[in-house]
């Protein structure tokens, strides 16, 4: 179609009207949420087969975790040394104090494990009766997008195929 040496493209159809794509809802670098499927990596789910959403806050960081159990088993261990052997009669008020100050070390190793490393926030669903872990992440706020998307693709899926009520609604207008 030329007209006065200019070319003219027919009219593009908006993405999703054609039926052949899918609404993308999330994407970044290895995850992907689209109406009909949940990519994560080189894994992909169809969002229909997936029911039971729910998310859960993963293990501690077994670094710390080993560092609170040693330090725990090193203290009691002393402590029953002392009581067995009779020291914690010689002992004076500032040397209890300190003892006390030492039975916090591991609740103190506990806190800061978990504010340097965090536990990460892990998203589970079922498929076929069956519980998968279908994403896991550090970043918060990553992780709610991510879970937002998908309970979002299940709601579109289960209504089959409604997207945006207001994009579609056809308001009233008064006449003038």
């Amino acid at each position: 179609m030329e007209t006065d040496g200019a070319t003219t493209r027919p009219p593009r159809s908006p993405r999703g009207a054609t039926g052949n794509e899918s609404t993308l809802l999330y994407a970044r670098p290895g995850i992907v949420v689209t109406v009909d499927r949940f990519t994560v990596g080189r894994t992909s789910w169809r969002v229909a087969e997936l029911t039971h959403l729910h998310t859960t806050r993963g293990p501690h960081d077994r670094v710390a975790t080993r560092a609170v159990l040693v330090s725990a088993v090193v203290i009691v261990s002393i402590g029953l040394l002392l009581g067995f052997t009779g020291g914690l009669q010689r002992l004076t008020a500032g040397a209890y104090l300190l003892l006390g100050a030492v039975f916090l070390v591991p609740v103190l190793l506990a806190a800061a494990g978990d504010r340097w490393r965090p536990p990460a926030y892990e998203l589970w669903g079922r498929r076929g009766g069956v519980d998968e872990l279908l994403f896991s992440s550090d970043d918060e706020h990553q992780f709610g997008q991510v879970t937002r998307a998908l309970r979002r693709a299940r709601e579109m899926n289960s209504y089959g195929g409604w997207e945006d009520p207001l994009a579609t609604a056809d308001p009233w207008r008064p006449r003038r």
